[in-house]
């Protein structure tokens, strides 16, 4: 690899879950500390990062995808960019990738991209660099301060899982779980509302295992965090995601018909609803223990809207089997899902079981069970018109004077009037839709103080 100028524009995509948003936000930190800038819209970049996704397999195809795509967009420019491969497809396939693409130039995992830093320098100087060591949090406390935030904002409190579902590579990519230090959180919280933050998301691939000392020397869990970043003046909301039902503790449930700022919804995932099924997956619960534990939820907090995680098509499910996840569905009534055909992924216990389900069964699955979600959003959106509720502004809309923010049930709601981005709107729901709501803006902004 010949030694190519240093990159003085970049550009971060990020695949996947909310939590690779987190980490394709701080690397771009890392880059302008660096005294790079992101492209202009519509222009090449120097430098390229895919911080990718493993969880299913078309995530990861569509990376070498887009590396040939820039790739040949750079020989036509007659400049190609630096292009690293970040985040979990990184962590999986590290050498595999140097080996496939040679358009790559790094590829750095998840709990290692502090140092992308030393191998854009290293790239530079024509040497093609691989780091995919796994260090318990050292990354967080090489990141440079939180200086500009939006106003949804989002802020990894835990990585990594011990769960070992049977056809999860978390653990593989990720690493077990580890809690980031209370302090350390409790700090970069207020910086984030200092940059402009009015709703803080705690992100953890089992968001409830979190536990740590506070600053009083007391063990606290995800609940006692979430009660005290609610003492944080200028921080108007607080959620969580992704928990497993096994982690969801007596405190967490209470903190949400008690803590104000914390909103109601919950990502709570269940997979199927078959419990010889649940058990195949590793799953520790039933589909009746999942279900009891939502009412406890609920009865804390009537107004809770519910989300969650579907897989169709799991090694040996049954037509039966998947009817018992569509009649869950139907006891619960999900304001939001996301549902997904079962992907193979190496490695995986699940990837070598008996009974692979035909991709056209899984399609037909598929199909109705997001039939039923999408009724299920649908009815869960209509319902709520007539509500007059807080809204955050997120961004303009399409039109002059239109805005668009979340209500605290995290609908999208779209309105006109006078606001600006970051703030706290009342507005009353009248029209409903299957992925947004229209509302009428009652009283003025809210700004942060």
């Amino acid at each position: 690899m010949r030694p190519s100028a240093p990159p003085r524009t970049y550009r971060v995509k990020s695949f996947g879950c909310q939590m690779n948003v987190y980490d394709g936000d701080r690397m771009a930190e890392l880059l302008a500390e660096k005294g790079i800038t992101p492209a202009p819209e519509g222009e090449e970049a120097d430098l390229v990062v895919l911080n990718t996704c493993h969880i299913r397999e078309k995530a990861a195809e569509k990376v070498y995808s887009d590396i040939g795509r820039l790739a040949k967009a750079g020989e036509a420019r007659g400049r190609k960019p630096l292009i690293a491969v970040a985040g979990c497809v990184a962590q999986a396939e590290g050498e595999e990738i140097m080996a496939r693409a040679p358009a790559v130039s790094m590829v750095v995992g998840p709990q290692a991209y502090h140092r992308l830093p030393a191998m854009i320098d290293r790239a530079v100087a024509g040497e093609r660099a691989t780091d995919t060591d796994m260090p318990p949090i050292a990354k967080f406390d090489a990141l440079p301060a939180r200086r500009t935030s939006p106003p949804a904002a989002f802020l990894t409190v835990q990585e990594g899982c011990d769960k070992f579902c049977t056809y999860c590579v978390v653990p593989y990519t990720r690493g077990a779980e580890i809690s980031r230090p209370y302090r350390d959180l409790v700090a970069e919280a207020h910086k984030l509302v200092e940059a402009g933050a009015r709703e803080i998301t705690l992100l953890g691939q089992n968001v409830s295992a979190w536990s740590g000392e506070d600053a009083r020397g007391h063990t606290v869990g995800l609940a006692g965090l979430i009660r005290d970043l609610a003492e944080i003046d200028g921080l108007a909301r607080i959620r969580y995601t992704t928990s497993h039902p096994a982690d969801m503790d007596d405190a967490l449930i209470a903190a949400h018909g008690e803590i104000d700022k914390l909103m109601p919804f919950l990502h709570l995932p269940v997979q199927a609803g078959s419990d010889r099924v649940l058990k195949a997956m590793n799953r520790s619960h039933t589909a009746e223990s999942y279900l009891k534990l939502l009412d406890r939820f609920r009865a804390a907090r009537p107004d809770l809207a519910l989300s969650g995680d579907f897989i169709v098509g799991f090694p040996g499910e049954t037509d039966a089997e998947f009817e018992e996840t569509l009649q869950l569905v139907g006891a619960v009534g999900y304001a939001q899902a996301f549902s997904f055909k079962y992907s193979p992924r190496p490695g995986t216990p699940a990837a070598t079981m008996d009974g692979q389900v035909p991709r056209e069964v899984m399609d037909e699955r598929l199909q109705r069970l997001q039939a039923a979600l999408n009724r299920d959003q649908l009815a869960f959106n209509h319902a709520s018109v007539g509500r007059t509720c807080e809204v955050l502004v997120e961004r303009k809309g399409k039109h002059p004077g239109q805005w668009l923010g979340k209500s605290p049930w995290l609908q999208s709601v779209w309105f006109e009037g006078e606001a600006a981005i970051g703030d706290l709107v009342q507005a009353e729901l009248v029209e409903a839709g299957p992925n947004s709501l229209a509302g009428r803006l009652r009283t003025p902004a809210t700004t942060a103080t």
